[in-house]
């Protein structure tokens, strides 16, 4: 800047046409303002999502793990309190798709389940089952205003949310001691890194849309990036070596689980869709719903206890 300029900037004509040119920029840019389109907008905006993801994904992590290692009956605890929360929003999601479930009786029944498998009573995830379609029948016999979908709805929901969920607990209850507790937090990381590397393969390398007409941001190359990632978890629980775990068992169980948690992942966003929200609730900041947490959880842990127990192991 010269000196006459800068003698003019001093004058009021100088600052008032300086002032008129803040203005002015400032206008330019009201739209992006408006729609939080400004760069310190948008660095703001995903740094705070980045805090809230990460700080609820830890409280989350820390309360899981501790259940698990604190032993079978704490384990327990936590699934029906999970398996409650799920159920829940996949009846609020079926509400909103018209259906009116039983929700008393589909929600005591997902707490029921968890409870049923550890207890040293063979049959007795069979016994909830049948209590759950018997009641079911009966509220269907004698309340006129409830049809087959809302009766198909009613038994869906604890089996999908919550007997699936029993994967954690019959593994859990597989081994007593802490050992079981590291049996089940591996097969539950290897469902967390499978997520975890096919979100970071997909977002560098992704190219070719996986399912683009329900999870358009979900690619084939994060596909197999979150594959590799679940087949190196089961992997590193065969070269630890507490459980016996032959590696072929180990290798299937990896490509296994890695494959099932993305078709749960998947099956959850298509009935997301089909209703029209982009999360099954807001109790976790940062993340959406619990379902929308356990959606892979849910399939991924009991194809893991399925194949350790054919295996001999669970």
């Amino acid at each position: 800047m010269t000196a006459p300029e800068s003698r003019d900037e001093e004058t009021p004509q100088g600052l008032e046409r300086g002032i008129a040119r803040l203005e002015r920029k400032r206008e330019s840019k009201e739209e992006q303002r408006a729609a939080g389109d400004l760069r310190g907008q948008r660095a703001r905006g995903w740094t705070e999502k980045l805090l809230t993801r990460t700080t609820s994904g830890f409280i989350y992590s820390v309360v899981v793990v501790g259940c698990l290692f604190l032993g079978t009956w704490a384990t327990c605890a936590l699934v029906c309190a999970m398996a409650w929360l799920c159920c829940s929003e996949f009846f609020r999601m079926s509400r909103m798709a018209g259906r009116m479930p039983n929700e008393i009786l589909g929600l005591a029944v997902a707490i029921a389940y968890p409870v049923a498998s550890v207890l040293p009573i063979d049959g007795m995830l069979l016994y909830v089952t049948f209590a759950l379609l018997a009641g079911c029948a009966i509220w269907y016999v004698f309340t006129p205003r409830a049809n087959i979908a809302d009766v198909a709805v009613t038994a869906f929901g604890p089996v999908y949310t919550s007997l699936l969920f029993c994967g954690v607990t019959l593994l859990r209850s597989s081994d007593a001691s802490w050992v079981g507790g590291l049996l089940t937090f591996g097969c539950m990381a290897s469902v967390w890194v499978s997520d975890a590397t096919a979100y970071f393969v997909g977002s560098r390398f992704g190219r070719h849309r996986l399912a683009p007409r329900i999870s358009p941001n979900k690619s084939v190359e994060g596909f197999w990036g979150g594959l590799a990632g679940c087949v190196l978890v089961w992997v590193i629980l065969w070269l630890i070596g507490l459980w016996r775990l032959p590696l072929p068992v180990a290798l299937v169980a990896g490509v296994l689980v890695g494959v099932v948690s993305v078709v749960g992942d998947l099956f959850e966003s298509r009935i997301k869709r089909g209703v029209g929200v982009k999360d099954s609730g807001d109790i976790m900041p940062g993340h959406g719903g619990l379902l929308d947490r356990s959606d892979s959880m849910l399939f991924g842990c009991m194809v893991a206890y399925v194949i350790l127990h054919l295996g001999g192991i669970a």
